[in-house]
């Protein structure tokens, strides 16, 4: 009889598949933007997620409470925020550079955790590693965004809009990913993802008029990318992060997204033939590199697992 894999395990494995998943999509919203401004994409994405998971969460939502409300919305704002800055930054860069930018979500969570009233307990600080890879990943964000010969003087401002957008992202997807290490322990998991989409949605609505010029222009492939992203890459995937964080800590959850850019480049250079020159190919090693640093020296000692 074959053995059962434990909640942990399961987990990790779960958790690699939304990220694989995460990663593709990259190329499948930046092909539908042709289709469908960035914030009304958002919006129905999100819509679409809710009503599917209010149909399947239908008997849990009926024993929601003001400590489960509470926490959806939290956790739902921060979701929110990363995506509406994710997309409108993806429609102003690549693919793939989106996807290198957003997976500092990695860097941004052990550097969030150095203050001890975002720190989830049962977390370890970080030790002079974290800001080691920080300096690697950075160097290579300016790398992947800036054009060679760019002065010091105007560093930053030399970096595209889409590309700053993509980074306030990562930064609201590592509060994302901090909040629901503090929630998803204590709220049911059905309540969670439905409650923090819910937010995200009403809140696309409600900023929808800041998104500037609006269009929708319904096509097979904004249909298609509508379908995957709504269903598989947010309802399905976001309550099997909540439910996935109740038995791993965030920076084992953090670790496995940092395959999410691999395989967006992967799925970028197949798909739209996206190339990297070799300034933006040296940034994209030293971010996956500061990365990596960062995951596999996390702390003095080792961070203990969320109990199953």
């Amino acid at each position: 009889m074959p053995r059962r894999l434990s909640p942990t395990s399961l987990a990790h494995l779960l958790l690699l598949a939304v990220v694989f998943i995460w990663g593709a999509t990259f190329v499948l919203v930046k092909d539908a933007l042709q289709d469908a401004s960035p914030f009304v994409f958002n919006l129905l994405r999100m819509a679409l997620a809710f009503v599917a998971l209010v149909i399947v969460n239908h008997r849990q939502l009926r024993s929601t409470n003001r400590k489960s409300i509470v926490s959806g919305i939290a956790v739902g704002l921060f979701l929110a925020t990363g995506y509406q800055f994710q997309t409108t930054g993806l429609a102003r860069t690549t693919a793939a550079k989106s996807a290198l930018i957003t997976g500092l979500v990695v860097v941004f969570v052990p550097l969030l955790t150095l203050i001890p009233a975002i720190r989830p307990s049962r977390t370890l600080p970080p030790r002079w590693t974290t800001a080691v890879g920080a300096l690697l990943a950075f160097s290579g964000l300016l790398l992947l965004t800036t054009p060679a010969g760019t002065s010091w003087k105007n560093l930053l401002s030399s970096i595209g809009l889409g590309d700053l957008l993509t980074l306030a992202c990562a930064i609201a997807f590592a509060a994302h990913l901090l909040s629901l290490a503090h929630t998803s322990r204590t709220v049911p998991t059905a309540q969670l993802a439905t409650l923090q989409i819910g937010t995200a949605a009403l809140l696309m609505a409600v900023t929808l008029p800041l998104g500037g010029t609006l269009h929708l222009t319904l096509t097979p492939r904004l249909v298609t990318a509508l379908a995957i992203t709504s269903l598989l890459a947010t309802a399905a995937a976001f309550t099997i992060q909540s439910w996935a964080q109740q038995h791993i800590p965030p920076t084992h959850t953090a670790i496995l997204l940092t395959l999410e850019p691999v395989f967006a480049c992967l799925t970028s250079f197949l798909v739209l033939h996206e190339h990297l020159g070799r300034r933006s190919l040296l940034g994209a090693v030293l971010i996956l590199t500061g990365i990596a640093f960062i995951e596999l020296f996390p702390s003095e000692a080792p961070i203990p697992t969320y109990p199953a």
